[in-house]
């Protein structure tokens, strides 16, 4: 069992690595992808620059927590970008039979399928949030801790893509659904919770996993919690376990596409 997981493991960033080498070759491109990505962040933070010189904080925040919610913002859906980027195109592989050339392959499916493209764009998004945690001076304990949410906040993405991009099994369109909802999070993320209330927040923690992706994650950053660290971890993993069980519960009554096509 252990032998097989590390042939997976193996499998999965030998995967990667042939990824990004590829996206590598047009080196111009590349950097050209990679730098724009992170000035287009960093536009944004001019803009929270001016708004903070008018007024002291905006929903309990200070600029210094604001950057700190752009950063894990971008360094968690940049490593998952990064890593997994096929799963948030997994609902045109359902839809058009497009999973046969990854059926026929002798290694896990969903490990195939998720790890078979790379975002180029991602990885000026990754490297964006690293500096700004820099910036932030966190210390040790802090960029650890930064560090660590980076990684959850990635498991969170990918996992909440992955079950609802599975729901194409059963639903059409839902390339749609799982767009909106995932950009839902970067979106909501870069703001304070504290400017959401009531019907809006709870939505924010329990129908898009924002709060878990990025808010619980910046409070315990900044004030380190026990019960809110805990709390982040398990719901990646049992968000996580629940995804990949609803995958392989649709993957039964997945229909061949019946292409003649292998994958490159």
């Amino acid at each position: 069992m252990l032998t097989a997981v590390k042939n997976q493991m193996r499998v999965c960033l030998l995967s990667i690595k042939y990824n990004v080498m590829r996206e590598m070759v047009n080196k111009v491109t590349f950097l050209t992808n990679v730098g724009f990505m992170v000035l287009n962040n960093a536009t944004f933070l001019v803009q929270w620059m001016i708004l903070f010189r008018l007024r002291g904080d905006v929903g309990g925040y200070t600029f210094r927590e604001i950057m700190l919610l752009w950063g894990l913002v971008a360094a968690s859906f940049g490593l998952s970008h990064i890593l997994f980027a096929r799963v948030f195109s997994l609902p045109d592989l359902i839809i058009n039979g497009k999973l046969d050339a990854y059926l026929v392959q002798p290694k896990n499916v969903l490990v195939s399928v998720i790890t078979s493209a790379t975002d180029v764009s991602a990885i000026g998004d990754f490297l964006y949030g690293i500096a700004v945690a820099l910036l932030c001076d966190l210390g040790v304990g802090g960029f650890f801790l930064f560090l660590l949410f980076t990684v959850t906040g990635a498991v969170v993405f990918t996992a909440f893509a992955l079950l609802l991009g599975s729901l194409s099994f059963w639903f059409v369109r839902m390339d749609m659904l799982q767009n909106q909802m995932v950009m839902g999070i970067v979106s909501f993320g870069t703001y304070p919770d504290g400017i959401f209330k009531g019907i809006s927040r709870f939505l924010l923690y329990f129908m898009i996993p924002v709060g878990m992706a990025v808010w619980y994650p910046v409070h315990v950053i900044i004030r380190f919690d026990a019960g809110m660290f805990f709390t982040v971890t398990g719901y990646a993993a049992l968000l996580s376990v629940t995804s990949v069980g609803v995958f392989y519960r649709g993957l039964r009554r997945y229909a061949s596409g019946n292409l003649m096509a292998a994958r490159q």
